[in-house]
C-alpha cells in the first residue's frame, strides 16, 4: 500500500451528486445576528426561531462546491460578507444520517437585510459553499453535541476575528431537521444540511480579497479556505 502525507494532497470536497440544502435561525445568536441585519427581518426571524417549522433553503449544486484549500467566494455587488461556520449533516436517499462533515455557507448580509426576498442572491453563487475535509461517521448525535466549532479569519498573517461555539447550541434534533427536508421531495443522491451558525462576526466586519477562514470541529477536523472576489 502506498502512503502519502495529508499535507501533500489536495482534497476534493466530500460529496458527489447531493444537493446541498442550509437551515437557518437555528442559534439562539444566529437568530439575534440575522435580527440586527434590518426591522423587517426581526420579526420573521423571530417567529421562525419559534415556528415548529424550521428554515430550510437550498444553498448548493455540487458542482458549485469547494474543497479544502480551494477558495471561497465573495459577492463583488455585496458590501457586507461574512463566512458562516457550521455542522454539515449528511443523509442517503432514505432520510438515514451517515455521517457529518464541516460546512461554510458563506453569506452576503447586506444583501439579506435589504430585502428578505435577496435570500437565494444573498446565499447563492459560485464558490458560496465550502465542505470537507471529509466525512466522519458512526457518531450519535449525542455525542456530536459534545464537539465544539470554531471559526478563525486570518488577513495578512493576523487573526482578525475568531469564534467559537458548542454543537449542543443547536436548537433542533438532527432527525428533525432530516424529517423537514424531506418532506414532500426526494433525494435519489441523498443530500448534505447545513444545520445553521451559532459563530457571526462582528457587524463591522467583512471579509476581503485574499482573507484566510479556518473552521475547525472537533470530531471532524479543520476546513480552510482562502477568499476570493467572484
Amino acid at each position: 500500500m502506498i502512503r502519502h502525507p495529508l499535507s501533500e494532497l489536495s482534497l476534493l470536497p466530500p460529496i458527489d451528486e447531493q444537493e446541498v440544502w442550509a437551515a437557518g435561525v437555528t442559534y439562539e445568536r444566529s437568530k439575534t445576528a440575522q435580527m440586527a441585519e434590518s426591522d423587517f427581518s426581526a420579526t420573521a426571524y423571530d417567529l421562525v426561531y419559534e415556528a415548529e417549522r424550521p428554515e430550510l433553503f437550498f444553498k448548493s449544486l455540487p458542482e458549485k462546491v469547494v474543497g479544502p484549500g480551494d477558495r471561497v467566494g465573495i459577492r463583488r455587488d455585496a458590501r457586507w460578507n461574512v463566512p458562516e461556520p457550521e455542522l454539515a449533516l449528511v443523509f442517503n436517499s432514505r432520510r438515514r444520517l451517515v455521517g457529518v462533515t464541516i460546512g461554510n455557507d458563506m453569506s452576503s448580509r447586506d444583501l439579506e437585510g435589504e430585502n428578505l426576498r435577496y435570500l437565494p442572491q444573498a446565499k447563492i453563487y459560485d464558490r458560496a459553499c465550502a465542505l470537507g475535509p471529509w466525512i466522519a461517521v458512526g457518531a450519535t448525535e449525542k455525542a456530536i453535541r459534545n464537539w465544539t466549532i470554531s471559526l478563525e479569519i486570518r488577513r495578512q498573517g493576523t487573526v482578525e476575528f475568531h469564534g467559537e461555539t458548542p454543537v449542543a447550541r443547536i436548537t433542533r434534533t438532527f432527525n428533525s431537521l432530516g424529517e423537514w427536508l424531506f418532506r414532500s421531495q426526494t433525494f435519489a443522491h441523498g443530500a448534505v444540511l447545513l444545520t445553521g451558525t451559532g459563530i457571526v462576526p462582528p457587524d463591522d466586519f467583512t471579509l476581503e480579497a485574499n482573507d484566510e477562514v479556518a473552521i475547525a470541529i472537533s470530531g471532524i477536523g479543520l476546513l480552510s479556505n482562502p477568499v476570493a472576489v467572484v
